[in-house]
């Protein structure tokens, strides 16, 4: 039974998603602020976190960057139809998806089932599942707990999107990948729009670049896509 951490002020969202999340048989837990939020994460193990950024105690885009420093637990974001600066920040400290108020219930119960299902979804070919990483310029993914290793032997937290786009990479390095084949690859978003794979790539650069302002790793390809410039090694 996956579990939900709902992070949300209004006490008749909170209802509604508790009371209907659980109905399709998830195990969900409630927090009306950032600290609340924040100190179930420290006691509890939660799958998933569905997470409001207007928040009384402080920005919920705080808590999302403190999440996403310290756990690859995904995150889905509510904001106003209005905000779509917010939602674009959100996307870059590492959230997995997005749904703007006023929702519908059953929409983000299919983003939450989506989101878990990249999270917790296994390679398909028996090549790939023998696979157990890729190695490239001194880093390391670990494609069986999907952790990726600095060339200082550091963890560095990945949001399911962003190991998806560069697992997406190291199958292809050195090859040119349209905005579109990024799109299916990683399958970010159930109505996306070209700038997601942007904002991804810009917070996969700040990760792995030595330089995200000039980036050596992954390349853009004016007009074509993106190409990843390294030797990949399997193992």
């Amino acid at each position: 039974m996956p579990h939900i951490l709902v992070v949300e002020d209004d006490a008749a969202t909170r209802d509604l998603l508790a009371q209907y999340l659980g109905d399709y048989k998830f195990q969900v837990s409630l927090a009306a602020t950032a600290a609340e939020g924040e100190r179930q994460l420290t006691e509890e193990v939660v799958d998933l976190v569905v997470l409001d950024l207007n928040l009384p105690d402080g920005d919920g885009l705080a808590l999302a960057r403190k999440l996403r420093d310290s756990s690859n637990i995904p995150i889905v974001i509510l904001t106003g139809r209005a905000d779509e600066v917010d939602r674009v920040v959100g996307l870059e400290l590492g959230a997995d998806d997005y749904v703007t108020k006023p929702f519908s219930p059953r929409e983000l119960l299919a983003r939450v089932r989506a989101v878990l299902r990249r999270a917790q979804a296994t390679p398909a070919s028996r090549r790939e599942q023998a696979l157990r990483a890729y190695r490239f310029a001194g880093w390391e993914l670990r494609m069986g707990t999907r952790r990726l290793i600095s060339p200082e032997g550091n963890a560095v937290a990945l949001s399911s999107g962003e190991f998806s786009l560069l697992a997406a990479f190291l199958k292809s390095p050195r090859q040119i990948l349209s905005r579109d084949q990024l799109l299916e690859a990683t399958r970010l978003y159930d109505d996306v729009y070209d700038r997601s794979i942007d904002v991804q790539i810009l917070r996969l650069r700040r990760k792995i670049e030595a330089d995200p302002a000039e980036p050596k790793l992954i390349r853009t390809e004016r007009g074509a896509g993106y190409f990843f410039d390294a030797d990949v090694e399997t193992v």
